[in-house]
């Protein structure tokens, strides 16, 4: 019996703006190539094939990327693979302020949603305040977390 996984929050407008920059992307790719190798033909019918159902396919995975609940656990659906962790192996969902180092500089990336196993090891979200999703909505992003929280905190009461 399959579980059906839920994304507790709709996906924000800049994923639609990635995809269309793909294909934009896509169209000079195709174009480029056309001229570089001196493509004719049925040749141009197959690469316009391929780059749109490549598009097709990388369109998809983003749409479809972020954190999905269920009753077991959670899914983290990333662009080229996707994790699942069970209520049991969480130890913590919290936030976490991300920072890139650039030599000896620290550039402040954002808050994030991290979740910490049991093994003392982390697993990072596609969830960040700033990313696609909540640029716009901060509210949403409290939101989703501290319901990902709420419901490991449930889960962990329900196992005791």
């Amino acid at each position: 019996m399959g579980v059906d996984w839920v994304r507790p929050y709709s996906p924000g407008v800049g994923r639609w703006l990635v995809i269309g920059w793909e294909a934009v992307a896509f169209a000079l790719l195709g174009w480029a190539s056309v001229g570089l190798f001196e493509v004719e033909g049925n040749g141009i019918t197959y690469l316009a094939m391929a780059l749109a159902a490549l598009w097709v396919v990388g369109g998809w995975r983003i749409l479809e990327m972020g954190v999905y609940v269920g009753p077991d656990g959670l899914q983290i659906r990333g662009l080229l693979r996707s994790r699942r962790l069970s209520w049991d192996e969480i130890a913590h969902v919290r936030l976490h302020r991300h920072t890139n180092k650039l030599g000896r500089w620290e550039i402040e990336g954002g808050m994030t949603v991290l979740i910490e196993r049991r093994d003392g090891s982390t697993v990072n979200t596609e969830l960040w305040a700033q990313g696609v999703d909540f640029h716009n909505r901060p509210h949403l992003f409290r939101e989703v977390y501290h319901d990902l929280r709420n419901r490991h905190l449930q889960a962990k009461a329900a196992a005791a």
